[in-house]
């Protein structure tokens, strides 16, 4: 009689699991929670320490670390010796180990975690067994998640369990015991070691570039992501989907109001905010027609009929939101290529870091999440900037920090009316925005990713008819700047936080 042994942190589907496989002819041995569980519903189930002899000891800390245990799993039956050497010593076989681990992250992710409560929660057999089955994984069956359940039902019911179905459940399980020991490795760390795991999502297309191969790995979590989003519709999603949808999400995070903005090449070339998600959408799209060919549409509230009948007029890449309504999908889904991506609970972001691969190497960053507000801005003209303009100020200081350096924004009436991004030179990018505002930079503001280093990029503003000014400060010329604006009769207030993106 095949014997299963069965020892699970996350008892889902485990009991009509077991029943299953009762029925098939196996034999189960199981411990601790596991096995209540079982007789519990009835199923006969041996306990561990009735094939070690020996009890669970310390706290539970050790009880399947056992040479019955192992020996039972880590046997090859195409070693003679081996069985030979269980039969000698009284260890019977084990087929199939099923097991999943205590659950780390959620406990060290919970508010007022202690260094105690991490260590307990460090499980220590259940990774032994699993990489002891998945060694052996020629002979015996390993699962690691209860989604696998099922397949493997029906591949016993069929006669056994297929050799390549035993070694892509090898497979999975090595990967979570290494996602595992690097998440405690992180955890205990002094900071002079980072290990990161990703599991594979899918192949893409090609990357930036078709010559360029690419492939999309995720890393697990919960996030609100392009890479958790629901795919509705549309073509495969691209490389440069994802990393602009990624960039949108980014920028569409900063506001609480109804928002929208569209994405090109990571640079925002419209966003704005509104009493209702189909103004801010009309105002977002219509600050730059031009440069919004092609690009990627992001609102933080459902995609309604109006605004997918305005979407469906024009060509767009992907469009990113926290819902779609039925009659949106029903007028965006004619469209055969446009990708839609339904995002869910635009819930707070859980990731702190963020990181960027070098030929060799890897950097790592907090996320750029300090919150700018009226009472964190320093004015240090003699004009105060009028209410109007203070509320427009921190819009578009929340845009420019979304903006690739040198970044400038012209923003009007909760409008992004004109963007510079990208330059060398931090007037070049005044100047172009500037001339994408057109018209409506005359009683505009304007905001900077990082301080003026000369006058001239304040002076250039103000001919175009910006009337107030947000930027770091910081800069040796501050004072020769500030007069400069004073004599200009600007505003202009200071963060005191760069907010400079490569």
């Amino acid at each position: 009689m095949p014997i299963a042994l069965l020892s699970v942190y996350d008892k889902t589907g485990i009991v009509e699991f077991a029943a299953q496989l009762v029925k098939l002819g196996w034999s189960i041995v199981s411990s601790g929670g596991t096995h209540a569980s079982l007789v519990a519903a009835g199923i006969p189930a041996r306990k561990v320490e009735e094939v070690t002899g020996f009890p669970e000891i310390m706290d539970s800390r050790v009880k399947t670390l056992h040479p019955k245990i192992h020996g039972g799993i880590l046997a090859d039956r195409d070693v003679p010796q081996h069985l030979e050497q269980a039969k000698e010593l009284g260890i019977g076989l084990i087929d199939m180990v099923v097991v999943n681990l205590y659950p780390f992250a959620q406990a060290i992710a919970k508010p007022g975690a202690t260094q105690d409560d991490a260590i307990h929660n460090v499980d220590i057999g259940g990774p032994a067994m699993l990489r002891a089955a998945a060694k052996n994984f020629r002979h015996v069956t390993v699962i690691a998640d209860p989604a696998d359940y099922q397949a493997v039902l029906q591949e016993l019911k069929q006669g056994g369990v297929a050799l390549g179905t035993r070694q892509r459940l090898a497979v999975k399980v090595f990967s979570a015991t290494s996602q595992y020991d690097a998440l405690i490795a992180n955890y205990f760390s002094d900071g002079g070691m980072l290990q990161l795991t990703y599991r594979k999502q899918q192949n893409l297309r090609y990357g930036e570039n078709p010559h360029q191969a690419a492939v999309l790995y995720s890393a697990g979590t919960a996030d609100t992501s392009v890479v958790n989003a629901e795919v509705l519709h549309g073509k495969e999603l691209s490389y440069n989907n994802l990393v602009d949808g990624d960039a949108a999400l980014s920028l569409i995070r900063e506001f609480n109001a109804p928002a929208a903005a569209v994405i090109k090449h990571t640079n925002p070339c419209g966003c704005a905010t509104a009493p209702t998600i189909e103004e801010a959408f009309n105002k977002a799209y219509a600050a730059d027609t031009q440069s919004a060919f092609g690009g990627i549409i992001v609102l933080n509230r459902p995609c309604t009929l109006p605004i997918a009948e305005e979407i469906s007029k024009v060509f767009a890449e992907l469009v990113l939101a926290p819902d779609f309504t039925a009659e949106a999908l029903t007028v965006l889904t004619q469209k055969k290529n446009l990708r839609l991506l339904r995002l869910g609970d635009m819930k707070s972001l859980q990731e702190k870091k963020a990181y960027r691969s070098l030929v060799g190497g890897l950097l790592e960053q907090d996320l750029d999440v300090v919150p700018i507000t009226s009472e964190s801005l320093t004015v240090v003209t003699k004009r105060a900037p009028s209410p109007e303009e203070l509320k427009d100020m921190l819009f578009a200081f929340a845009v420019c920090r979304h903006v690739k350096s040198n970044a400038i924004v012209v923003a009007k009436g909760g409008v992004a009316v004109g963007v510079g991004a990208g330059q060398m030179s931090r007037v070049e990018s005044v100047e172009i925005a500037v001339k994408k505002a057109g018209g409506q930079v005359r009683g505009a503001v304007a905001a900077s990713d990082g301080f003026f280093p000369f006058p001239d990029g304040v002076e250039a503003l103000a001919k175009a008819g910006v009337t107030a000014i947000v930027h770091p400060g910081g800069s040796l010329k501050d004072e020769e700047v500030t007069k400069v604006a004073d004599e200009l009769g600007l505003a202009m207030v200071f963060t005191g936080v760069r907010v400079f993106r490569h």
